[in-house]
């Protein structure tokens, strides 16, 4: 008998072990501070976590609790988001400010509590307010629970690149100097691999990133485009890669010598070091298939053999011309979730509440701006106004007149939306609109570029939820053919997707996360004129599908 007690207590002692293993609680400390860094021959004071740049890679686990403290010692309100987690019940912890929260105001702290359920694989965290996310961002690495392998064979080793831009300017004044005059601001200096540029720039022995490969091994990159306003080729000189996971959903893996990843998107990829051993550049420059200027200029690292000097010149990788839509499109179209018995696709098949967005560009009227214009962007021409307190705060307590739920389902007027350029009655109507939507019900999204002003592809990102990315086409949506071609088996599950140039992606979710989540471009030029909006999902009727109480700390308004 006494055996088999002790049997039983070491049993529940095993199981609580491999419990509290399963489910740690990670606590990191985040103090936002100004420091001075050189890039480019030049120095300047960036705002900085724990004043570096990038910020630091938060780790965890599938299944841990993660406890962010985030001190802010800058002369400007911040708020981190944490992108791509679904924060469960739990927007208090999703971080957009003036949508989930007040921003954490100069000498405050603020802690993030949140949960990794269900989710494995690279996200990654940033500032969301202002520009500040130029500089205030870093990865977000989640590794599957405790003895579950990779879907994929096991790298040697893993490596994060962070893709990024740099202004020799104070972005916060480029932003608020393009706000003044009412056009965009003037567009980055550099683009930055781990914020360095590489050696295709000046002053940069000490600016430029290295990964040493050992001849026959296989390497893990988590990429993520922390850029702000641009869409991103990727590629290794005479190396080709394998996608296994984008916005740390599972693919079936497919080999390609470059990569298209939008602001906002992750993307893991498998290199086999396989050729000569040398010194070979990762490059990253970007795609714009529309006279729009753009900082066009390459950020280059280094993909270097052990035992191989650092005098041999790197060779560069060819990476799509710029404007190569066709890549483009083809790219997008390889992707395809794992959809296996243990990493399912659960596509909505029936769809209760259809929506249609278009995007469009516009101007509106500005007396102090050069031409009497401003810039302005908007969805179903609507231009979103942030209010002066956190919409979920509104919701949450019944604060009255902050929003209207009237945001509509269709554009008022539709017209040819991707046909001869449309330069006239380019106002748009401007407030805090969003849209109201049942627990647990299916919803379609058709978001749908048009040529106001000008076509242009469009990163879009749903806060709170990952979707399907169930079609995709160019010009106009056609809602009695389109529909047909819908992939509804093993569509791309994602966080952020691409609305083509010219064209239109229809995505699927279900409203199974109570709560206010933003809807927004991901590009951050066309978010502050107003390209983005909410969905207001309700409460469920269990005691565990309403919206959790606000922390203690959360900052005030």
């Amino acid at each position: 008998m006494v055996n088999v007690t002790k049997f039983l207590h070491v049993f529940v002692f095993l199981c609580f072990i491999s419990f509290h293993a399963e489910a740690a609680v990670k606590k990191y400390q985040f103090d936002i501070q100004v420091n001075n860094v050189s890039r480019l021959c030049h120095a300047k004071p960036i705002v900085t976590v724990n004043g570096r740049f990038p910020g630091p890679t938060i780790y965890a686990r599938e299944g841990d609790r993660v406890l962010v403290n985030v001190t802010n010692h800058a002369q400007y309100n911040m708020s981190i988001h944490w992108h791509g987690l679904k924060q469960y019940r739990n927007g208090w912890a999703d971080g957009p400010a003036y949508i989930t929260q007040c921003p954490i105001q100069t000498g405050n702290s603020y802690v993030y509590d949140f949960n990794v359920t269900g989710q494995r694989g690279t996200l990654w965290w940033h500032a969301h307010i202002l520009w500040l996310r130029a500089t205030v961002y870093g990865a977000i690495v989640i590794m599957p629970k405790q003895g579950t392998p990779f879907p994929f064979p096991q790298p040697e080793r893993e490596e994060v690149l962070l893709l990024g831009e740099w202004w020799h300017a104070d972005v916060e004044e480029v932003e608020k100097q393009g706000n003044n005059l009412g056009l965009p601001p003037n567009m980055s200096d550099a683009h930055t691999i781990n914020g360095k540029p590489g050696p295709l720039f000046p002053c940069s022995e000490k600016h430029t990133f290295a990964m040493q490969v050992e001849q026959g091994k296989t390497y893990l990159l988590r990429i993520i485009n922390s850029a702000l306003n641009d869409e991103l080729f990727f590629a290794i000189a005479n190396h080709s890669m394998t996608v296994v996971e984008i916005d740390a959903v599972y693919t079936k893996p497919f080999s390609t010598q470059s990569l298209l990843i939008a602001p906002g998107q992750t993307t893991n990829v498998l290199v086999r070091a396989n050729q000569i051993p040398g010194r070979y550049f990762m490059a990253a420059r970007p795609f714009m298939d529309v006279p729009i200027p753009v900082d066009n200029k390459t950020a280059t690292a280094i993909f270097q053999y052990k035992g191989i000097p650092n005098a041999v010149i790197p060779k560069l990788p060819n990476l799509p011309a710029p404007n190569d839509s066709a890549f483009a499109l083809s790219y997008e179209e390889k992707l395809r979730s794992l959809n296996s018995a243990q990493y399912p696709a659960n596509v909505p098949l029936k769809v209760d509440r259809n929506l249609f967005y278009t995007i469009g560009l516009g101007r509106n009227s500005c007396p102090s701006c050069v031409n009497g214009t401003r810039l302005t962007a908007s969805l179903n021409n609507i231009s979103f106004v942030m209010p002066q307190i956190g919409l979920l705060q509104a919701h949450y307590f019944d604060i009255k007149g902050v929003f209207k739920t009237d945001f509509p389902a269709k554009p008022p007027t539709p017209f040819n939306y991707t046909g001869a350029p449309l330069t006239a009655n380019l106002g748009t109507a401007r407030g805090t609109r969003i849209s109201k939507i049942p627990f647990n019900s299916t919803v379609e999204l058709v978001l749908q570029d048009t040529n106001l002003l000008s076509v242009e592809s469009h990163p879009f990102h749903l806060h709170g939820y990952n979707f399907f990315v169930v079609g995709t086409g160019i010009g106009n949506f056609d809602p009695a053919k389109d529909p047909a071609k819908y992939n509804l088996v093993d569509p791309p599950e994602r966080n952020t997707v691409g609305v083509p140039t010219g064209g239109w992606t229809a995505i699927r979710f279900r409203a199974d996360n109570p709560g206010v989540w933003f809807l927004h471009c991901h590009l951050e030029l066309h978010t502050g004129w107003g390209l983005k909006t909410a969905f207001l999902v309700e409460d469920g009727p269990g005691s565990d599908q309403t919206v959790l109480p606000p922390p203690k700390d959360l900052p005030p308004c």
